[in-house]
């Protein structure tokens, strides 16, 4: 892939090779800026797992202290009363029928899917939809519940969902360029602390293997992963 003479300065000032601990990390990527948007601030991992096997898959959610600087747009599937309380959660939609229709017929202007429990019966016949864009309600996400008000503020305040890949990759989004410094790495060592938590047993030799952070546009800063069980000890 061809890059432009920007990206290739914001590269070269990097440097080849480096790695940097994590709040110089963050310093550089936000030295070396060049978009013209509030672009997104995303980790991305490569962890010594082999996903093939259960007992090595690495999932879960957790909440950034300071958001992820993204409005969420939630979907609430269910019905009686648990409606009513979606809406004064602040869900952007709300129903069951007729989002089915909707979702069947091509419609997915949202980020997140909640589901009721006892709804999960009508929203199965959505799975291979949702499930290609990994936005199928699922209790491991905490997406199918009957505390609807938790889930739908959690997932406006900032929580977050991560699952490995079949490479052993991860990444999630910690922010926003626009935050400050310090907000992006409280948000990134919230999200390695839980990572580094979520080591299988069966997990063999080196965890981390490689750790880096980057913007929409910008290059990746590679992480020194030697310092990030230091950092996540302070």
């Amino acid at each position: 892939m061809k890059r432009g003479k920007k990206y290739r300065q914001a590269k070269e000032r990097v440097g080849k090779g480096k790695s940097y601990e994590l709040g110089e990390a963050i310093k550089k990527l936000k030295e070396y800026t060049f978009a013209k948007f509030d672009e997104t601030v995303e980790m991305s991992l490569r962890l010594g797992v082999d996903p093939k096997h259960a007992d090595q898959m690495v999932r879960g959610t957790t909440l950034l202290p300071n958001g992820t600087g993204k409005k969420v747009r939630v979907l609430v599937l269910t019905k009686g009363e648990k409606e009513k309380e979606a809406q004064e959660a602040g869900a952007d939609f709300v129903g069951l029928e007729e989002y089915i229709e909707k979702i069947t017929k091509g419609w997915l202007d949202v980020d997140v899917v909640v589901a009721t429990p006892d709804v999960m019966g009508q929203v199965g016949k959505l799975g291979k939809i949702l499930g290609t864009k990994r936005m199928m309600p699922n209790p491991k996400s905490g997406t199918v519940t009957f505390d609807v008000t938790k889930a739908v503020k959690e997932l406006k305040a900032g929580k977050i969902e991560f699952r490995v890949d079949k490479g052993g990759n991860i990444g999630a989004p910690i922010g926003k360029l626009s935050f400050s410094e310090e907000q992006l790495y409280e948000n990134a060592k919230v999200f390695l602390d839980v990572i580094v938590r979520a080591k299988p047993a069966a997990a063999k030799g080196t965890y981390l293997k490689n750790a880096s952070i980057s913007s929409s546009l910008g290059p990746g800063v590679r992480l020194d992963t030697s310092s990030i069980l230091n950092v996540l000890k302070q």
